[in-house]
């Protein structure tokens, strides 16, 4: 018949146009790199401090004489909470006070009060802090400077779409494995023989490879991650279930044809 035809014809090309627009297979997997790829070499005992970049917001501190002031406010919180709640009470109100943030800005500076413009990028706390101190000490006498960033975080992709997150670095001195710990730990699709750290660098971002799979890649578990890393656990693929799922509506518009011409033809063969 010649609907039967049209359909016959049209089936084919419906076939291929599904499969090619479709076709979603391992699709959700990121950071791809060839066999050939070199990896970046990497020791965890080289500069481990992390070094501040812009959009980072620390947290700046100031006391003049060594921290006179610092070690007086701390000892008059103590007698103030011993002889009374309200003496107390104002010491710490004072403390907070003394607390400022700063956001770094896209150029590497900050803007601090009396100084000015102040660039900070590729320093680590140490440096920033004497850099800092020696600018400082044209008005104070032996100013000490106190700098913590405050919006240090990772992003860990655990190995399964739907479940990345944002871990804060509370802890200075975190580790690779807790990072993955308070992330859910590996997934049942991740591959933990191919665990990706991707960290910002002075000039570029460095990619290394960790073998987390055996006991050996402990000495990598426990190397202490920095801000801004992006942990990626690389995904197994998963070529029958998702090829399945691709193929699923495809047998289903095969099945509603071939039912639709049955139909036709047991009709028009009345």
């Amino acid at each position: 018949m010649p609907l039967q035809k049209l359909f016959a014809r049209a089936l084919p090309i419906a076939l291929i146009a599904i499969m090619v627009s479709g076709c979603t297979i391992n699709r959700n997997i990121m950071f791809r790199t060839p066999t050939d790829f070199e990896f970046d070499v990497f020791d965890p005992i080289v500069d481990v401090n992390y070094r501040i970049a812009p959009n980072d917001l620390i947290s700046f501190q100031l006391y003049s004489n060594k921290g006179e002031r610092l070690l007086t406010m701390t000892a008059g919180s103590i007698a103030g909470g011993a002889n009374g709640a309200g003496g107390g009470g104002m010491n710490q109100m004072m403390n907070g006070n003394n607390r400022f943030a700063y956001e770094v800005r896209p150029d590497g500076t900050v803007d601090l009060p009396e100084v000015g413009l102040v660039s900070l990028k590729g320093m680590n706390i140490d440096e920033a802090e004497t850099h800092l101190e020696n600018l400082y000490s044209e008005n104070y006498n032996d100013p000490l400077v106190f700098i913590e960033v405050t919006n240090q975080r990772v992003l860990v992709f655990p190995g399964e779409a739907g479940v990345a997150s944002v871990v804060p670095l509370v802890n200075p001195n975190t580790s690779l494995l807790e990072v993955l710990a308070l992330s859910g730990g590996i997934r049942a699709r991740g591959d933990a023989k191919n665990v990706k750290l991707i960290r910002r660098g002075a000039e570029r971002q460095t990619i290394h490879r960790f073998d987390l799979s055996t006991i050996e890649g402990l000495k990598f578990a426990n190397t202490t991650v920095q801000a801004g890393d992006i942990i990626y656990v690389e995904p197994l693929p998963q070529y029958a279930r998702e090829a399945l799922a691709d193929i699923s509506p495809i047998l289903s518009l095969i099945t509603t044809i071939s039912s639709f011409i049955a139909l036709i033809s047991v009709v028009g063969g009345n």
